[in-house]
């Protein structure tokens, strides 16, 4: 069997193991340790607390400081409906891969794995990292960059195979998630003023989130990201029980993508001053924020090697794009790190998600030239 059909069998087998984030990936983990255990990698299983989730962390080559990790998340988004076909059996027509996570980023995962006794005889360290829940947080990698700033390993590149068409990216923006709880005080809705209205104070909150958005794009109006400017999203809100009834709860799940971390503490600030001017106008009305995630983005930085590695390879100069991913958390232990891996982000999250055959086949050849270009050594 042909590396590529090896690929494909194998991302078949991936994507029948269903691991949306509220299920279990411990199977599809124990999995691809055992065959990356075959090609002679050294493999650990990282579990959270419940024992149900867990990062796999797979060493190939020599025990040394350096070398290069590939960076992949093992779950995926709910399948939902609009499919033409099973989102968790792989579905091959008309020069591509359908099934839920075959874009992002079950492709380029089996493709490393497929590759591993190749990567593993170009005799410097290539570490494969699997992780958990990347898609309600990168609580997974959270956890897995911990463990390697403490224990090691020290890859000194990183390679994250999000779907940018095999373009080099060397630059993101972060992704920050929260949801902010109002609790005032419920009552009839004929008496408005015998109350403490929830659900207004969460309108409020959310035109105050529109104008810091409107803030945050006068600020940066041309830049090299689509769009420029630092976005504000508030994407779900949610309040009271009736129209006749004063909202005594409600909540507002909301996103900020900042490009710069002080762009996110302005937001912070203007936002605390709001909740204090809130809770002195409306004693008694309860305004709490919970944070989901807070990961950084991918800085652009004058030196990087994972991205002179592969521009070097690819040719070309690297991009930026808008949507978040682990890298910055590798870039925060001190990783060179750079996006690149099959498939486009316009299919991700999806109804007949798929990636091209041809955008595997030019994965697996850029896994094989770094392979090569890292046992030639300095050039």
């Amino acid at each position: 069997m042909s590396r590529f059909e090896e690929t494909v069998a194998l991302l078949a087998e991936m994507i029948a193991h269903p691991t949306v984030s509220d299920r279990s990936n411990r199977d599809l983990a124990k999995l691809l340790a055992a065959r990356l255990g075959e090609a002679g990698a050294r493999c650990r299983l990282l579990p959270d607390a419940s024992g149900e989730k867990v990062n796999l962390l797979a060493s190939l080559g020599p025990e040394a400081e350096g070398g290069l990790m590939l960076s992949g998340h093992l779950d995926v988004v709910p399948a939902g409906a609009g499919w033409s076909s099973d989102p968790f059996r792989l579905r091959r027509a008309d020069g591509r891969l359908y099934g839920r996570g075959s874009c992002d980023m079950k492709g380029f995962v089996a493709a490393c794995v497929a590759m591993a006794p190749r990567l593993g005889a170009c005799g410097v360290p290539v570490h494969v990292a699997l992780t958990h829940d990347e898609e309600i947080g990168c609580l997974g990698a959270r956890a897995l960059a911990r463990a390697m700033a403490r224990d090691g390993p020290r890859p000194a590149m990183a390679i994250v195979g999000e779907p940018t068409r095999m373009a080099v990216i060397d630059g993101h923006k972060g992704c920050f998630e929260y949801t902010t709880r109002f609790t005032g005080r419920d009552g009839h809705g004929s008496a408005p003023d015998r109350g403490i209205d929830a659900g207004l104070a969460a309108a409020r909150f959310v035109l105050r989130l529109d104008a810091l958005a409107q803030e945050l794009k006068r600020l940066r109006p041309e830049g090299a990201f689509d769009p420029p400017w630092a976005t504000i999203n508030p994407g779900r809100i949610v309040a009271g029980a009736a129209r006749n009834v004063i909202a005594g709860q409600a909540e507002v799940d909301w996103e900020m993508r900042p490009v710069t971390e002080a762009e996110a503490s302005h937001v912070k600030r203007a936002l605390a001053a709001h909740e204090r001017a809130e809770r002195a106008a409306h004693p008694g009305l309860g305004i709490e924020t919970e944070t989901l995630g807070e990961v950084a983005g991918l800085e652009p930085r004058t030196a990087n090697a994972a991205r002179d590695l592969l521009t070097g390879l690819l040719g070309g100069t690297a991009g930026r794009v808008p949507f978040g991913t682990e890298a910055g958390l590798w870039q925060g232990v001190g990783i060179d790190t750079v996006l690149c891996g099959p498939g486009d982000i316009a299919q991700a999250h999806r109804p007949d998600e798929f990636v091209e055959e041809a955008q595997i086949a030019a994965c697996l050849d850029m896994l094989d030239r770094v392979a090569a270009r890292l046992g030639a050594g300095p050039g």
